[in-house]
């Protein structure tokens, strides 16, 4: 496990610092990922540590930007230490999407594809458990 976990994970209050995953539904702790990846001129400092579910480490993997759907620009992705989450992302509580409220929440939804129809499922689910959000 991150010698980093621990802290990391209790600033997060164990949820994804994307998507806002509960961690206490999954079977094993999330992963301690960088914000700004290392081969991106990240560093290993817990600033720029963020707890991720699977899912959403895999999809970002080492990018920091993507084409933001509505204009076809580049926008830099959400990062969980300058940005906050509810200026850039809004939770529709009947199906469970998260939906981007500006360049860099559209462009985080689309790289980490956090509607996917397994994402969805599950969100409805942590709802109706009132885990999410």
């Amino acid at each position: 496990m991150n010698p980093h976990y621990e802290v990391v994970a209790a600033r997060a209050q164990h949820r994804c610092e994307y998507c806002r995953a509960p961690e206490a539904v999954f079977n094993f702790p999330f992963e301690v990922e960088h914000i700004v990846p290392l081969v991106a001129g990240g560093v290993d400092v817990e600033w720029n540590l963020a707890l991720a579910c699977r899912s959403c480490n895999v999809r970002k993997g080492v990018r920091v930007e993507q084409v933001d759907p509505v204009s076809n620009t580049i926008a830099r992705l959400y990062h969980p230490r300058e940005d906050s989450w509810s200026e850039h992302f809004a939770i529709d509580i009947d199906t469970g999407a998260v939906t981007g409220r500006t360049a860099v929440g559209r462009a985080t939804v689309a790289q980490l594809r956090m509607n996917s129809s397994a994402q969805l499922a599950a969100r409805r689910l942590w709802i109706r458990l009132g885990l999410f959000p």
